[in-house]
């Protein structure tokens, strides 16, 4: 239980450190990118994962860039809370 209060508090520390909306790659955590952002609804800074860690981006091939922005609905991403906003930013 202390090892998830610590893992509590170094999140909390690091995102005072870190400057919001700035996607950065994630050491040895679930997902490949993590960003942190202020929720608008709490004022709370929250930490939002998103991106496979055991796939290649291939955006360079124009058929893929469509297909993923067609499958994700990049058109409408959504609030910046959620994975997919990000996701399709990326893309």
């Amino acid at each position: 239980m202390a090892a998830k209060t610590k893992t509590t508090k170094t999140t909390k520390a690091a995102a005072r450190r870190a400057p919001l909306n700035k996607p950065f790659r994630t050491p040895d955590g679930p997902k490949k990118f993590s960003v942190y952002v202020k929720n608008p609804s709490t004022g709370n800074v929250v930490k939002v994962n998103f991106g496979d860690p055991n796939m290649e981006i291939k955006r360079d091939d124009p058929a893929r860039r469509k297909s993923f922005r067609a499958r994700h609905n990049c058109d409408n991403p959504g609030p910046k809370t959620k994975a997919r906003y990000w996701s399709c930013k990326k893309w």
